[in-house]
């Protein structure tokens, strides 16, 4: 079974972030080993130093400058790496962004937008992504 690896700097403030985190959360269960890692904000460079401790296998970084991808592309891309790691890190920077070695190391930058998200929300829509791909490599009615 992979492993997802949610690696996210700051904090969830509200109550009904988490909770949708967490609903997120058990609906992968099925499908992943996931686990998620909140790093406090600090200087672009020391979260740099932070994130790259927690990348494992295929690294995924959010970023605008990265690809933009359809739900159905980002299926078959987790599906690929899972043909060569077990495991898949994703990366979501603090406010300030992501230090570019973090983009350096990553083996795919992604942009979900142009717009600008508050990183508590971009949190849920990338969980939100990485369920509805895995219901689409296994057929399931959740995409339509």
């Amino acid at each position: 079974m992979m492993t997802v690896k949610l690696v996210c700097v700051g904090t969830l403030k509200e109550a009904y972030w988490r909770d949708a985190c967490k609903e997120y959360e058990k609906r992968l269960s099925p499908f992943c080993k996931f686990k998620s890692v909140i790093l406090p904000e600090s200087t672009l460079s020391r979260e740099k130093d932070a994130i790259l401790k927690e990348c494992e296998g295929y690294v995924v970084a959010l970023c605008v400058e990265g690809i933009s991808m359809t739900s159905e592309a980002l299926a078959e891309k987790i599906s690929a790496v899972s043909q060569i790691s077990s495991k898949i890190t994703f990366v979501i920077g603090s406010s300030c962004g992501l230090d570019a070695g973090v983009k350096q190391r990553a083996d795919l930058c992604l942009s979900f937008s142009s717009f600008t998200f508050p990183h508590q929300m971009m949190r849920v829509i990338l969980l939100e992504q990485i369920y509805r791909a895995f219901t689409i490599q296994h057929n399931m009615t959740y995409h339509k």
